[in-house]
C-alpha cells in the first residue's frame, strides 16, 4: 500500500525510514498481513538510494516485523499484536469553533437506523420491493458505456436523458408541466432546497413553512441565514392568512402535508397561489411521496394550477426507489433556471453519471412505472390495515386523522397530558415498537399524537406491532386511573 514517510529531519536516512515504518507497525497504521512498498519503488519516491531502503527493510526483518516472501514481497508479520489504527499524532485542541448556529442543530444522520423489530417510523420505503435485478442490469449497462469512463464533469443540470424521461413521467403521472430545459437534478429533496434557497433568498429574508413540518428542510433554512416562521396546519391545509408579512418564499407538502397526513384542499391551494401574486413570493411545493394514492379523486399540483410563475415543484426517488441512490430533482421557472444550476454546480457539481443514466433508462424502459404499481399496491395494502386497526381498536386512546396518500398515517392522542404519550412511547420501544411523536415535528406547543409510517413493516408484522402498542396505551389508561384514584 501507500505510505507516506517523512525525511524532513536531519537524522541517518535509513534510521528514519526504519522508525517511521516500525511506529506504523506498532500504532496499528500498517496492519498485519500487509505489502510493504517494493524497495526500488519506495526509495525512488523517496529520492534515496535503494540501498537506504533495503536497510531498514532487513533491520525490520531481524526484529521480526516483517516477512520477506520470495517473488512475492515484504509483508508486516501476521504475528504482530497492533491497538487499532490511529489517524495520526496528538494534537492539541484546535481554537477553531464553528458557528453557535451548529450547537443547536438536532442530530438527524441516525434518524433512520433500524431500531426496532415493529418499525412505525415515517419516510422509510420498504428496501426489500426494489427490484434489484432490473436495477442492476440497467447500472452494469451504463458503466461498461464510453461515457461512464471518458474522464469528464457531466453538465450540472443534470443527464439529458433523466431530466427528459423525469419531465414526461411527472408531466402523465401528476400533471406537471416541465421539460428538460427547466429541469435540474439533485442529490435529493435536501440539496434542491439548498440551492433554491441561494437562488432565491439573501440572509435575512423570511421564510414561512409549515408547523407542523419536516424539520430538515426547516433547519437547513436557518442554516443559510433566513427568517424562519411556523404557520399553522389546520384540516384544509396551511393557514395562508397566518403567513407572516414579507415573507419572501413558503415552502409546503400540500399533496401529503408531513407529518399530519391530510391534502390542502383546492380551495386553500388557489388562496395561496394569489396570496403569492399579491406579495410577489415563491412557493417551494415538495411532493415527497405523492406517487402512492390509494383513492379518491387526484388534486392538481401546485404546480398545476400555477398560472403566474411562482411555484417550485420538487421531487425525488427516494421513497420510489431508494434513499441510498440520492436522486431527486427540482422543476424551475426559466427566470430562475440559470441561477439554481450555478447553486448546483458550486454545490458538488453533479450526481453520480452512470446512475442518471441508468435511472433514465429505468424509466424509459417502463421498469419504473411497473415498480411503481407494485409498490402502490402493497402500501396501499398496509395503509388500510394501519387505519382499520386505529378505527376498531384504538378509538378510545386515538383518533386518526384521514389520509389517502404517502407512506404514513397520523393519529392524535385522547390521553389527558403529553407526559403519559411520552411514556407509552418508552414502554413500546422497551417492547421492540418504534413509533413517532407528532410533537417532535412542532415548534412551540403541540397537540400530543403518533404518527404511523407502514413503509418499513411487512404486513406480517402489523398486527403484532398494534398490538403491543396498545398493551402500552392500556396500561397508561390503568396507571392515569389509579393515579386518579389515589388523588381522590
Amino acid at each position: 500500500m501507500e505510505f507516506h514517510i517523512s525525511l524532513v529531519g536531519g537524522g541517518r536516512l535509513s534510521g528514519e525510514i526504519y522508525e517511521q515504518l516500525r511506529g506504523a507497525i506498532r500504532d496499528g497504521r500498517l496492519r498485519p498481513g500487509e505489502r510493504l512498498p517494493p524497495s526500488r519503488q519506495l526509495a525512488r519516491r523517496l529520492s534515496v538510494s535503494r540501498t537506504t531502503v533495503t536497510y531498514a527493510y532487513e533491520r525490520l526483518l531481524g526484529e521480526g516485523y516483517v516477512v520477506a516472501r520470495v517473488g512475492a514481497g515484504t509483508f508486516v508479520s501476521e504475528h504482530i499484536s497492533t491497538p487499532p489504527a490511529r489517524t495520526g499524532r496528538r494534537r492539541a485542541e484546535s481554537p477553531l469553533r464553528p458557528r453557535g448556529f451548529w450547537g443547536s442543530v438536532p442530530e438527524f444522520s441516525s434518524a433512520f437506523a433500524r431500531l426496532a423489530q415493529f418499525d412505525f417510523r415515517s419516510g422509510i420505503p420498504d428496501g426489500s420491493l426494489f427490484p434489484q435485478r432490473a436495477w442492476r442490469r440497467a447500472v452494469a449497462e451504463q458503466l461498461r458505456s464510453s461515457s461512464a469512463a471518458d474522464g469528464v464533469y457531466g453538465d450540472p443540470a443534470g443527464h439529458p436523458g433523466l431530466r427528459e424521461a423525469i419531465a414526461r413521467h411527472v408531466g402523465a403521472s401528476r400533471g406537471v408541466t416541465a421539460s428538460a430545459d427547466n429541469l435540474t437534478i439533485t442529490n435529493g429533496t435536501q440539496q434542491a432546497l439548498d440551492i433554491v434557497a441561494r437562488a432565491l433568498l439573501a440572509p435575512g429574508d423570511r421564510i414561512a413553512v409549515e408547523n407542523p413540518g419536516y424539520k430538515p428542510a426547516r433547519v437547513l433554512f436557518e442554516s443559510l441565514g433566513a427568517r424562519v416562521a411556523g404557520v399553522a396546519v389546520d384540516a384544509a391545509g396551511l393557514a395562508v392568512d397566518a403567513i407572516p408579512r414579507q415573507t419572501r418564499l413558503v415552502y409546503v407538502t400540500p399533496s401529503h402535508q408531513y407529518p399530519l397526513g391530510l391534502s390542502m384542499s383546492l380551495r386553500r391551494r388557489v388562496e395561496l397561489l394569489d396570496w403569492a401574486e399579491r406579495h410577489l413570493a415563491a412557493i417551494v411545493e415538495d411532493d415527497y411521496d405523492g406517487e402512492f394514492r390509494f383513492g379518491g379523486r387526484p388534486l392538481d399540483a401546485l404546480h398545476t394550477i400555477d398560472t403566474g410563475g411562482r411555484v417550485i415543484y420538487v421531487g425525488s426517488f427516494s421513497k420510489t426507489m431508494l434513499p441510498s441512490l440520492r436522486l431527486g430533482f427540482v422543476v424551475t421557472p426559466p427566470s430562475l433556471t440559470k441561477a439554481v444550476r450555478a447553486a448546483r454546480c458550486l454545490t458538488d457539481w453533479h450526481t453520480t453519471l452512470p446512475l442518471q443514466a441508468a435511472m433514465a433508462e429505468f424509466i424509459k424502459s417502463g421498469e419504473f412505472a411497473r415498480h411503481i404499481r407494485k409498490m402502490r399496491a402493497v402500501y396501499q395494502a398496509r395503509h388500510e390495515l394501519i387505519t382499520e386497526t386505529l378505527t376498531r381498536d384504538f378509538a378510545d386512546h386515538l383518533e386518526t386523522i384521514p389520509s389517502i396518500v404517502g407512506l404514513h398515517v397520523s393519529a392524535f392522542a385522547r390521553l389527558r397530558t403529553s407526559e403519559e404519550l411520552h411514556a407509552v412511547v418508552r414502554q413500546a420501544s422497551a417492547m421492540n415498537v418504534a413509533v413517532q411523536e407528532l410533537a417532535t415535528f412542532f415548534e412551540g406547543p403541540a397537540r400530543p399524537g403518533l404518527v404511523f409510517g407502514y413503509g418499513a413493516i411487512p404486513i406480517p408484522q402489523i398486527a403484532e406491532g398494534m398490538r403491543r402498542l396498545r398493551s402500552c396505551f392500556e396500561g397508561a389508561r390503568a396507571s392515569g386511573d389509579r393515579r386518579t384514584r389515589a388523588v381522590s
